[in-house]
């Protein structure tokens, strides 16, 4: 027997759909690339992206095209994403911050048909637009006073929709349909694509919603640091809309002045982060005096949170943080660090220790730890194993099937972390399988860095490991075995890196080793070296 409802496909037009009806005059507020401040209501922003819909129907995009953009954030890009995933198109955020030649793979992977950018990328774009087997259409975030000359035959977005019909039909298609891509580069090799459902992904903005997620409501202001690039800007610019809370998006200004600047003028309530932002932000603060009197919560992410940061905002600002743990394949968001019942009261030293921990899985998320052989582990707040996790908004698979089979037989993904969780669900991260090293709440492959420098006539063996440093949470640091009778310098070592991965994934250091230890199958062992250099200190620490 079937239930008598409605049938009302959750379909992501839906959210903008309902925040142009009952909270038309809430607004984005963006600062430009250019500095100046620009203010939209979500009136202005669904008439914006239906003309992005025309616009993109005119260029020949339908159902399960690819519409790639790489941007900062703001109301144009927004646009950009309603626009596109309105008509069923996919929506494709690139991460900017990825070697060039990366960016070009990923588009052509994806088969992107139109790229839409900031300005600011506009060299990137120009370098491989001769790699660019599918982009058909380049269009860039400015109007006409603003468009930069440039060798694309690119087109300004203002002018692009100007004049369009804002009348387009919307959500004509099954709510499992593709509705935008993410190329996550927390693994080894090339990037593998996550493709998220308009099922999922207004499934992870009804998560995002309760009071135990991130939990918002139409009198807050939020300001996502957080790229939309980076994992979907952890589901905001999806949730505000949807509750009808102001959006504040900083564009590429992410410095500690800038964000504070924003917080205080527009009345900030919730904010969200890596790590190394706050921690300019705090700088700012305490060198200015400065407080946050409107400021009440702080989401942070991408990377553990350091305790300094936590105890400044807590203690110094009276500001609730809210550590936050998930991954692109995660829509992203897995758990959150808000206290349990039993924790409301605990003495502040013990809420301070649970906070640091990653927290517990919302309503639409399981968790479970295994062994080496899937037999399920104690939730005892001791036993360690590989943390596994499923739920409505989790990836199933990866774009074209790369990967293969990624789940286990129970439905769970295998997140590459190692954890324990204890009886309440709270989950704490006590390594991680992985080898990739995370930089400012970004991955850099070490394995990547390891290949490029064994090409080094010099160079016998290399490994690169995470150190820790006090303002981007880690770093590499490449640890290189000189071939026989060979005596590389460090100059030489970088020089061999040098154009071939991006500028940020350059180790801090190099150190030289008369031998790098291996394991059993002949693998370089980590662990190993990890404990070597535990107490190594960086040049740039």
């Amino acid at each position: 027997m079937l239930g008598i409802m409605q049938d009302w496909p959750l379909t992501v037009n839906k959210v903008l759909e309902h925040a142009n009806r009952i909270n038309p005059t809430r607004e984005i507020i963006t600062r430009r690339v250019e500095g100046n401040i620009s203010r939209t209501t979500y009136a202005e922003l669904f008439t914006m992206s239906k003309q992005v819909s025309n616009a993109l129907k005119d260029h020949g995009i339908g159902l399960g095209d690819r519409v790639a953009t790489l941007g900062w954030n703001s109301e144009r890009h927004m646009a950009s994403w309603y626009g596109a995933m309105g008509i069923g198109a996919v929506l494709h955020t690139i991460n900017p911050r990825l070697h060039p030649e990366q960016i070009a793979w990923i588009a052509n992977h994806a088969e992107d048909k139109v790229l839409i950018f900031d300005k600011t990328f506009l060299p990137v774009v120009e370098a491989i637009k001769d790699h660019l087997e599918t982009v058909k259409t380049f269009v860039i975030y400015a109007d006409a006073d603003t468009m930069p000359e440039n060798s694309l035959g690119a087109v300004p977005f203002d002018i692009w929709i100007d004049g369009r019909s804002d009348e387009c039909r919307w959500g004509d298609f099954p709510e499992d349909t593709a509705c935008g891509l993410c190329y996550t580069s927390g693994t080894t090799g090339n990037p593998k694509g996550v493709l998220y459902s308009h099922r999922s992904n207004v499934l992870h903005t009804m998560i995002t919603m309760q009071k135990d997620a991130i939990g918002m409501g139409a009198n807050d202001v939020v300001l996502p640091v957080v790229p939309m690039f980076h994992a979907n800007a952890w589901g905001l610019a999806l949730s505000c809309p949807a509750t009808g809370a102001n959006m504040v998006m900083p564009g590429a200004q992410m410095d500690g002045a800038s964000i504070y600047e924003l917080l205080d003028t527009e009345k900030v309530t919730i904010t969200a982060a890596v790590p190394t932002v706050w921690l300019m932000l705090l700088n700012h603060l305490q060198e200015n005096n400065l407080k946050l009197p409107h400021l009440n919560k702080v989401i942070i992410g991408g990377s553990a949170v350091p305790e300094k940061i936590l105890r400044a905002f807590e203690e110094d600002y009276e500001v609730d943080v809210v550590h936050a743990w998930g991954m692109t394949e995660t829509s992203p968001l897995g758990t959150l660090g808000t206290l349990p019942p039993h924790m409301l009261d605990a003495p502040i030293e013990k809420r301070l220790e649970q906070k640091l921990k990653q927290g517990r899985p919302p309503f639409g998320v399981e968790l479970k730890i295994v062994d080496d052989e899937g037999n399920d582990l104690p939730n005892d707040g001791e036993t360690t194993g590989r943390l596994m996790v499923r739920g409505a908004a989790i990836a199933a698979g990866y774009f074209k099937g790369v990967g293969g089979n990624v789940l286990d037989p129970n439905g769970f993904f295998d997140t590459g972390d190692v954890a324990h969780l204890d009886e309440y669900g709270t989950m704490t991260i006590t390594d991680r399988a992985k080898d990739v090293i995370k930089s400012g709440g970004e991955w850099i492959s070490s394995i990547d860095i390891e290949n490029i420098a064994v090409g080094h006539p010099k160079v016998a063996n290399a490994a690169a490991i995470g150190i820790y440093h006090p303002k981007w949470d880690e770093r590499p640091l490449l640890v290189v075995q000189p071939a026989q009778g060979e005596n590389p310098t460090k100059e030489e070592v970088l020089a061999q890196l040098d154009g071939k991965i991006a500028k940020w994934w350059t180790p801090d250091d190099v150190v030289f080793v008369s031998e790098i230890p291996l394991g059993a199958t002949g693998k370089i062992n980590k662990l190993a070296l990890r404990e070597q250099f535990k107490d190594y200190k960086l040049p740039t620490a």
